[in-house]
């Protein structure tokens, strides 16, 4: 059966607000399950930070733990806190790095640290001893971001030290690549060699070797090698693809769109300027409406003379500046009404506004758009929630 739920906002039941996000839960479901397919063994740990990629933190967390997923990835520790407050026992790692006295909220909330480097791995040992529990951590290396983690040649210190912590169990090693996205993936393979050397320690040594990923998005979709025992999918679990040179080889499905109302209509005359510092006027008479939405959403500036909306299956150009809470739409000699709905992102009928043509008219990168799309647009979602979790 198909349900409908209503993440808390500023509008109550989405009644107040006429702008609003849609997220099909099937879609994500679907998303998932291609992955799972494509990537075979390697386990899967969907990352949700920046609010799921706009998508909502809390629904999709409780929409993958029901589909079984391996584990959860963040950026920062206040979303595992939301997490955990809001009854997600899944397992989480976060991704970013820590300072030493968020430490104990880790250990409190069951959150996988991530120790990059031994200073870190020290600290984290320190506060388990002091509190009589054993922290599940992560090892990160850094094989070419220039991020975080231990560089790849200095590995052997923070490898060898982690054998010999009592209060401290290993469960991961990881990296990320920094150009897994592009054409050429020399930069890409090279990473992956010298992640690779570093897992050697334990084999090595006769020891289990820990969960080992540095697959992001267009990693598992480039390079089959990379995927190892996890991989992170981030924007391809929402259904877009990482970049233009990154193969379509996933029939993934767009899982958010993006729509509103007609507020306002009105006529225009010849040569009457619109919005702010007048950069727009039309030729001739014409027929403008006004749109509650903008940068104060997430509807970005920078877009301004150069994005089109839908409305009744045909795209109509954003004139003017764009406001913060207020764009205005050149609907020609055509007509909309007060209320008709409007489609800033998403299909309406034979006319289709994707986020990579958001993210062209901004200059910008799809991950910006989806991110950046303000919470105080309501997150409305739709479709069935799945009863089982993944077999096995």
């Amino acid at each position: 059966m198909s349900t409908t739920l209503h993440e808390p906002t500023l509008a109550e039941d989405g009644v107040l607000r006429p702008t609003h996000v849609t997220i099909d839960r099937s879609a994500l479901a679907h998303n998932l399950a291609c992955i799972r397919s494509h990537v075979g063994d390697a386990k899967v740990m969907p990352i949700l930070k920046a609010n799921a990629y706009g998508h909502g933190l809390v629904e999709t967390a409780r929409l993958f733990e029901t589909l079984g997923a391996d584990c959860l990835g963040l950026a920062y520790l206040e979303e595992g806190i939301a997490l955990r407050r809001a009854g997600i026992t899944a397992p989480i790692l976060i991704l970013g790095g820590l300072l030493g006295r968020q430490i104990p909220l880790f250990l409190e909330h069951d959150l996988i640290l991530t120790a990059s480097s031994l200073d870190k791995l020290e600290a984290i040992e320190a506060c388990a001893a002091e509190r009589g529990v054993i922290a599940r951590v992560h090892l990160k290396f850094d094989t070419g971001m220039e991020r975080i983690g231990v560089h790849w040649y200095n590995a052997p210190a923070l490898l060898e030290r982690s054998l010999t912590c009592e209060h401290v169990r290993i469960e991961g090693v990881y990296s990320h690549f920094a150009s897994a996205d592009e054409a050429d993936l020399d930069r890409t393979r090279l990473q992956l060699e010298r992640f690779l050397e570093i897992c050697r320690f334990w084999e090595d040594r006769g020891l289990p070797v820990p969960t080992r990923h540095i697959a992001n998005s267009a990693g598992l979709l480039q390079l089959p090698e990379c995927h190892l025992d996890m991989v992170r999918p981030g924007i391809l679990t929402y259904g877009v693809y990482p970049s233009p040179f990154v193969p379509k080889v996933l029939d993934v499905q767009a899982a958010l769109s993006w729509t509103t109302q007609v507020v306002y209509f009105k006529v225009v005359k010849a040569g009457n300027a619109v919005s702010y510092g007048g950069t727009w006027a039309p030729q001739d008479w014409t027929r403008v409406v006004t749109l509650p939405v903008g940068y104060g959403d997430g509807y970005p500036r920078r877009m301004s003379g150069r994005a089109d909306v839908a409305i009744n299956g045909k795209r109509y150009p954003v004139v003017g500046m764009i406001c913060m809470d207020q764009i205005l739409v050149d609907i020609g000699r055509d007509s909309a009404y007060n209320g008709d709905v409007i489609t800033l992102l998403g299909r309406d009928g034979d006319a289709h506004i994707t986020v990579e043509d958001l993210a062209q008219w901004t200059g910008t990168i799809p991950y910006e758009i989806l991110t950046g799309i303000n919470t105080r647009v309501p997150r409305t979602y739709v479709g069935d929630f799945p009863a089982r979790v993944r077999p096995g």
